[in-house]
């Protein structure tokens, strides 16, 4: 393959585990009536995302060879000019993203044999995240909007299914709706995006599209008179920030915990999440050309990257702590966007791909020990119990902090760089932002760290914070019954967060947690290897090297990249000054105040409830973004829908039309009745009448 592609080997990536999905979803389901069992299913599952995994990395070794494809597989149509295809375009930046998308998915396949072994919905998962492979796969290998916006929509639809995996569960349902609802608000701007590039450009592919970015540039939006280039891109980056979750559409993604722990893996650490920075990534010849796009979208990251990582702090759930994690470097990665470095946002996808799903299935690790109990307070001292997914998480905790020679350190260092030297409007308030967001980062992942596997030892015990009631018992609780932990800082979750219906959520009293089985921690070991290892190898080639030559667009006027390679002195180089630097100080702050908080002196937390109830207040409520579309949106639709049903269908249609016609046929046949009196007199009455009637209309007297 190293001269060139073939177009079968890469149709075969997308195809493996499609197939897979298809035998999982109809043989071994009651579809088809369960015809292959689960051995079948998960093998065909596994063995499908395996052969897209090992052609995605003979795909990359090509690429750096020099190897490029774009072509056309499928044309569906063709409508006047414009040419409807399935396509691939594969370069530096699909293929890595080929080779995340397949390899995170196999270890998530491979994870799930163990952490579902117990649910009757087993194969109908695996179909379910095989063929959200396939949907992933297509978006990032596609050359055109068109196949783009299938893979985008595809990917929302199995996210769908898979939110509301246990779907017998009222928060099931309710998370995977807002998930659906909130997505179609960004992909109502992300379609209006595609269709403005569509008018103006007449082509759907996006070569075809690119080259026509300085004609673009004088074009104006019919009727409005906005830069039309400029009104494109934010609406693109409007679909993103629905799938990538930005401010304000970020309010799906936490409940979106609701799903079993590997989708939170797959979907929201390392794959749909970050279909949005792919994309921005990969229109960077069009937002190249406008900087008020570009100040929009760094502005947005930055309120993401900052005020999201604030409602970890507070979070009891361990998943809901990595979940608000997520979203705060998903707007790290949206900050480097803005900045106009792309390539940075790219690697830091990659690098958070890694780690991300580490800690997502470190945390399915420690519920599978804690017998799906999920309230970090009911935890500690898990590390003796459980030294391979203690080890693994602690790994991914100082990759995700940035700590030097870890792999999140090269890219979160040089997304803060990045800022620091853009000349993007709104980069001063992202460089602040990014800049405190390290230190919350660092706080909240290690109060999770140390809540989790240090410390007391609080499971086995009668609970105040029953997983079944996080209502009924505040954080002062633990306290009153004399178990848990004292923690005021703790919010109070939303919905009450099963991990599965097995009846009993917990440990019992006497029982102890337990190390996982090795389809669970096989995955962990061998994603904790690239969450440290994977940023030092390949900073040079991706940032600083022609990884990207050709494939992303970085104007003359943006200096940040440029920046950064005079900057750079090696990887050895960058980690050693980095211990130096700010950023390291600030992370290092983190880690050692949630020490002394919840190792040394939990009063800490308590004075700082004391003084500042209303800020706690504030975020329990995350910032009452939820109550706020409850009121507004919810509740506007709903007083529309109510108006519109009682005035159009009830008043409208049903009174009016089909009520009202009835009523007035009724009205005419009583009148037509009165004259049925079966007198023949009366019957040669009405006819000369008629016949009357009938002349003076035709032939009129006065003429």
């Amino acid at each position: 393959m190293a001269g060139q592609l073939s177009s079968s080997l890469l149709l075969a990536v997308p195809l493996a585990p499609l197939a897979g999905s298809a035998i999982a979803g109809l043989l071994g389901t009651k579809f088809l009536g369960n015809v292959v069992g689960r051995k079948v299913s998960h093998t065909a599952t596994i063995l499908g995302v395996a052969i897209a995994l090992v052609i995605s990395v003979m795909t990359l070794m090509a690429v750096l060879d020099g190897a490029t494809f774009n072509q056309d597989i499928y044309t569906w149509m063709q409508v006047g000019t414009i040419k409807l295809a399935v396509g691939f375009q594969i370069d530096a930046l699909s293929a890595m993203m080929m080779c995340v998308v397949t390899s995170v998915s196999l270890m998530v396949h491979i994870y799930t044999i163990g952490y579902m072994a117990e649910d009757d919905g087993y194969n109908r998962f695996f179909s379910y995240i095989s063929l959200f492979t396939f949907a992933m796969l297509m978006l990032v290998m596609s050359n055109n909007f068109l196949q783009l916006f299938f893979g985008w929509e595809a990917v929302g639809l199995v996210s769908y299914l898979l939110i509301g995996f246990w779907y017998t569960r009222p928060t099931a349902i309710f998370a995977n709706m807002k998930a659906f609802l909130v997505n179609r608000v960004g992909d109502f701007g992300f379609i209006l995006g595609i269709g403005l590039l569509l008018a103006a450009s007449g082509t759907m592919h996006y070569g075809e599209t690119f080259a026509q970015a300085e004609k673009l540039v004088g074009m104006t939006v019919p009727g409005i008179g906005w830069p039309l280039l400029t009104a494109a891109c934010i609406c693109l980056f409007i679909g993103a920030m629905g799938k990538s979750a930005q401010f304000p559409l970020h309010v799906w993604l936490p409940d979106s915990m609701e799903g079993p722990t590997p989708i939170s893996a797959l979907i929201h650490a390392a794959t749909m999440v970050t279909a949005g920075i792919f994309m921005v990534a990969r229109m960077s010849p069009l937002f190249e050309l406008s900087d008020g796009a570009l100040s929009f979208v760094i502005v947005i990251g930055a309120i993401t990257a900052l005020f999201m990582g604030f409602l970890g702090i507070i979070q009891n759930d361990i998943k809901r702590v990595v979940a608000y994690s997520t979203l705060s470097q998903l707007g790290y990665m949206t900050v480097a966007l803005g900045a106009s470095a792309y390539s940075v946002a790219v690697f830091h996808l990659m690098t958070h791909a890694f780690f991300k799903a580490l800690l997502f299935l470190g945390a399915g690790s420690v519920i599978i020990g804690m017998h799906h109990d999920q309230d970090m307070r009911n935890m500690g001292g898990l590390r003796k119990y459980m030294p391979i997914t203690w080890i693994t998480s602690l790994l991914g905790s100082l990759a995700l902090i940035g700590t030097p020679f870890f792999a999140g350190f090269y890219s979160k260092d040089s997304i803060i760089e990045a800022v620091h030297a853009s000349n993007i409007p709104g980069a001063h308030f992202a460089y602040f932002a990014v800049l405190a967001g390290v230190f919350v980062t660092a706080f909240y992942s290690f109060r999770m760290y140390f809540l989790v596997f240090h410390g007391e030892e609080r499971f086995g015990k009668a609970h105040a914070h029953d997983h079944h009631d996080h209502h009924a018992h505040d954080a002062h609780a633990h306290d009153k019954h004399g178990h848990g932990i004292e923690d005021p800082l703790a919010g109070h979750d939303s919905e009450p967060q099963h991990e599965e219906d097995h009846g009993h959520h917990g440990l019992a009293p006497g029982q102890k947690p337990h190390e996982s089985p090795w389809v669970v921690t096989l995955p962990l070991v061998l994603l904790a290897i690239p969450s440290v290892i994977i940023g030092f190898l390949a900073i040079g080639p991706m940032l600083h090297g022609d990884f990207f030559k050709g494939v992303i667009t970085v104007g003359e006027n943006h200096p940040a990249m440029e920046v950064l390679r005079e900057e750079f002195h090696g990887a050895v180089g960058m980690a050693t000054h980095g211990l130096t630097s700010a950023p390291f100080w600030l992370a290092l702050a983190g880690v050692v105040l949630a020490y002394y908080c919840y190792m040394v002196n939990p009063r800490v937390p308590a004075w700082f409830y004391n003084k500042f109830k209303f800020l706690h207040t504030l975020l329990d409520n995350k910032y009452y973004m939820d109550k706020f579309n409850q009121a507004v949106f919810a509740g506007g639709a709903r007083a529309v829908g109510t108006g519109l049903w009682q005035a159009g269908d009830r008043a409208l249609i049903d009174g009016l039309l089909v009520n009202g016609s009835a009523k007035l046929v009724g009205w005419f046949s009583l009148m037509t009745r009165t004259f049925q009196t079966g007198y023949i007199y009366h019957y040669a009455f009405v006819m000369i009448v008629g016949i009357m009637a009938t002349l003076v209309y035709f032939f009129p007297f006065w003429r």
